[in-house]
């Protein structure tokens, strides 16, 4: 099967090598003869006779090869007004991108959509905007040309559609210490120097990049003295201030969130959608972040946190994290597919390797799906690389969470025990 998507795709650059061919430019010539004294001109492209349609063989003579035929269009030749025609004389079509449905499949990964010349014009009167619309079958993204009132308004709606935070849970925040495993794991230093700007961001105020600007403008201080030297270390015995106040990091939070559908992960979102950040927004004070991210019409776990860390730890491919998702396809998976995704195969930015894959329903549309690897929209591009369409995606477990009596949309803190787990043992 991967062959015979591969002759279809080659089929398709050679088409698409061929229609570019055949539009090579080539020099314009005029053509005018007289008859009852009224001068009749045409303008078209091409080399050769052959070109041109519609000539009349009666008023052919030798000799004189343009001057006495008749061309198939005629009367007064405005200069001001020129028409355009092709090589078969029918006015030439402007391009226009194809849809997602209509792309080749293979080449996910590339950015294959361009503006048309109207869509440009349009954006540059300022009129009309192009806006994005989501992602087609084959997860590549479609975009849409509306009028700016129209996006205005939908934008101006989202902002007053604000989201209640989820409720916090009945059990309270757990006071984590783990002085305990790490005199045990030898993983306690107490002089350990971290940056300055770390600290500051472990604090609570910024994010470390706007804790760099603090340093910079002299905001910060370390037992006493202005600091703005960049990386500079300091020690957790260490006075910091700023603004006249002793800043101190953290106390560490770990909330596990069930994501509901129609949220993005991200903590700042400039076309006001809805984010995930909203529906934790109630459960601390100090600042937490997600680790990794969900798609926005993906559901199920994802963990929020301040302990940068644990957070890196998780995040990176090497560390090998465990994943399941329940997928839900729009029609049944065939067991052909199903033998070459469980071998492993190629996609456009690497080669695949499913940990393992059980099919759940008697259909075959239901699928339970294991895997290691964390790139970007990885389940849904795995489908369409055999052309499935997943039309319901849950993380059901993650690094060795589950979502044992977590409903949907609603957030829980971890134990001291699940914490002890993922930083030290996973």
């Amino acid at each position: 099967m991967l062959n015979a998507m591969k002759k279809d795709n080659n089929r398709n650059q050679d088409s698409r090598k061929g229609s570019k061919s055949g539009s090579s430019k080539e020099g314009k010539r005029d053509f005018s003869s007289t008859r009852n004294d009224k001068k009749t001109s045409f303008e078209g492209r091409g080399k050769s006779e052959s070109s041109y349609k519609g000539r009349n063989s009666k008023d052919e003579s030798k000799g004189k090869r343009w001057s006495t035929e008749k061309p198939a269009y005629s009367g007064k030749s405005k200069p001001t007004e020129k028409k355009e025609f092709s090589l078969e004389g029918h006015p030439k079509k402007k391009y226009t991108p194809k849809t997602s449905e209509q792309r080749p499949a293979g080449s996910y990964g590339k950015s294959s959509y361009k503006k048309n010349d109207d869509s440009k014009s349009a954006e540059k009167s300022g009129d009309f905007k192009t806006v994005y619309k989501g992602r087609g079958k084959d997860e590549r993204p479609v975009f849409e040309t509306v009028k700016r009132s129209d996006a205005d308004a939908k934008a101006s709606k989202k902002k007053f559609n604000k989201v209640m935070p989820a409720e916090a849970p009945a059990e309270p925040r757990p006071n984590y210490n783990f002085e305990v495993i790490e005199k045990k794991l030898n993983k306690t230093n107490k002089n350990e120097a971290i940056r300055l700007n770390k600290y500051i961001s472990n604090s609570g105020i910024c994010s470390r990049r706007e804790a760099d600007n603090l340093i910079q403008s002299g905001e910060i201080k370390v037992n006493g003295q202005v600091i703005m030297e960049m990386g500079y270390k300091v020690q957790l015995s260490d006075v910091v201030t700023y603004k006249g106040k002793n800043i101190n990091p953290e106390k560490p939070v770990y909330v596990l969130l069930n994501k509901p559908k129609d949220f993005i992960t991200t903590t700042d979102d400039p076309m006001e959608r809805k984010t995930v950040m909203q529906l934790v927004s109630n459960a601390c004070k100090e600042r937490i972040f997600p680790v990794g991210r969900l798609d926005r019409n993906t559901t199920g776990l994802l963990l929020f946190t301040n302990d940068g860390e644990l957070a890196a730890k998780l995040s990176h491919p090497s560390n090998q994290i465990k994943k399941i998702y329940q997928v839900t396809l729009d029609k049944p998976l065939t067991r052909v597919d199903e033998e070459v995704i469980l071998e492993g195969f190629e996609l456009e930015d690497g080669p695949v390797k499913v940990n393992d894959m059980q099919v759940l329903s008697k259909d075959r549309t239901i699928l339970g799906l294991e895997i290691h690897i964390g790139r970007n929209r990885i389940v849904r591009r795995i489908f369409a690389h055999f052309g499935y369409e997943v039309e319901a995606l849950d993380r059901v477990m993650y690094a060795g969470l589950d979502k044992k009596d977590l409903t949907r949309g609603n957030y829980r803190f971890l134990t001291e025990k699940e914490v002890i787990n993922l930083k030290y043992f996973k």
